[in-house]
């Protein structure tokens, strides 16, 4: 874990981000306080892809069936 001072921090900003997004731990202290600690922000979800699942799975007719009465009872209606 590395600590670094503000002033320091706004010096090397750019230095310290990519230690970061190595997976190195960076901690930002006020004097001898720790303030903050600075991490790579999560991944961004991957986009989805249509048509992915193509012939990997089959909708039957039963699914286009109505429900039967205990379960429509289930959701309230």
């Amino acid at each position: 874990m590395t600590v670094v001072t503000v002033h320091r921090a706004k010096t090397n900003l750019s230095k310290l981000i990519a230690r970061a997004l190595a997976g190195e731990e960076i901690v930002i202290a006020r004097g001898d306080t720790p303030a903050v600690r600075l991490v790579p922000v999560a991944p961004p979800e991957p986009r989805r892809v249509p048509g992915t699942l193509k012939g990997k799975i089959q909708v039957t007719d039963a699914f286009f069936e109505p429900l039967p009465p205990e379960e429509l009872d289930a959701w309230g209606q």
